[in-house]
């Protein structure tokens, strides 16, 4: 199980649920739930929210071109880094080949996609 918070549980079903493709399982007072695959998410509902500057969930994804540019169709912009070397769609290259980009959800917590060699 995983969580991430929210100050907007409806705003959050929407992001998570419609623009990220997840499965929504359910909303309650509480939080919008979501699977995805085996794992449930908790996108719990807090009053106040400060951002962390580190990535709080990451997916790993099979093809992380094509995941950049569907979640960009749905209005997800990338972030690029000062001092990172990022290409055009924003993706940072490991040492190992592994590619990683980052995005933000709308209460500003920062989420990645990776593509591992």
């Amino acid at each position: 199980m995983a969580f991430a918070p929210a100050t907007d549980l409806l705003r959050a079903a929407d992001f998570y649920g419609s623009v990220l493709g997840l499965e929504h399982v359910e909303t309650n007072p509480f939080a919008a739930v979501f699977r995805a695959g085996a794992v449930m998410l908790r996108v719990t509902k807090v009053d106040a929210l400060a951002p962390q500057p580190f990535t709080i969930l990451g997916w790993s994804v099979p093809d992380i071109r094509a995941t950049i540019a569907d979640f960009a169709s749905r209005g997800v912009e990338f972030t690029r880094y000062d001092g990172m070397p990022q290409d055009s769609l924003g993706i940072w290259t490991t040492p190992d080949g592994s590619q990683i980009a980052w995005f933000r959800d709308p209460d500003g917590n920062t989420l990645s996609l990776t593509q591992f060699v």
